[in-house]
């Protein structure tokens, strides 16, 4: 299957360098190309890639409001965010928007790759230099929450481990033995019992309780 990419940057040298990362790779392939914010929630609408590659600073609307509509108006589709701003604010309002993806411009090109295809595979990917950034730019645990975390069964808990640690549906099945569909169904679960929205918000909200690997702020 030929995953499609939407890129999204106000620079066209930029797009055209990120295209010819993407090119190499035998089963992604170019849907569109878009310069600011609302051309892409505008092609993504149209075009349905699979994964929007964005810019945080763009015209007319930023990368994290553009990403927050596309999720929104476009559940399935992966977004990475690929920018030079790495401070934790801005990591932390993209997680909450809902991104997949978290990385800086200076990457590896591998690194690109990678973080493109867990955004269409339903993962999370924050390269590891972001994550004491994202964690620090989390608010700390409220009682409430540490009440939310105890209302999960110790199965949910384990799945929202691998959720937090960036693992997919399939991989989460793998490695506790369940099928795909009963991993949808924790998730459901988990995402009342915590109140958010979708994986990347519950990644966040494992992440500030410690789980997936890291220590709590």
């Amino acid at each position: 299957m030929t995953l499609r990419v939407l890129i999204a940057d106000d620079h066209p040298l930029m797009r055209r360098g990120v295209a010819r990362v993407l090119e190499l790779e035998r089963d992604i392939s170019l849907a569109g190309e878009a310069s600011s914010g609302r051309e892409a929630v505008e092609k993504a609408l149209v075009l349905k890639p699979d994964v929007v590659i964005m810019d945080v600073s763009m015209p007319d609307m930023s990368g994290v409001a553009a990403a927050s509509s596309i999720k929104r108006d476009c559940p399935g589709v992966g977004v990475v965010i690929l920018t030079i701003h790495d401070d934790e604010q801005y990591v932390y309002e993209a997680a909450r928007a809902g991104v997949s993806a978290y990385i800086m411009k200076d990457v590896d090109p591998a690194e690109l790759v990678k973080a493109v295809r867990a955004a269409a595979e339903g993962r999370t990917y924050v390269h590891p230099a972001i994550i004491p950034k994202l964690l620090k730019g989390c608010a700390r645990p409220t009682a409430a929450e540490a009440g939310q975390l105890r209302s999960l069964t110790r199965r949910e808990t384990e799945v929202l481990d691998l959720v937090s640690q960036g693992l997919s549906n399939k991989q989460i099945a793998e490695r506790l033995f369940i099928s795909e569909k009963t991993v949808k169904n924790h998730l459901s679960s988990i995402f009342g019992k915590i109140g958010v929205d979708d994986r990347t918000q519950a990644a966040l909200f494992g992440l500030r309780h410690g789980l997936g690997g890291q220590a709590a702020p």
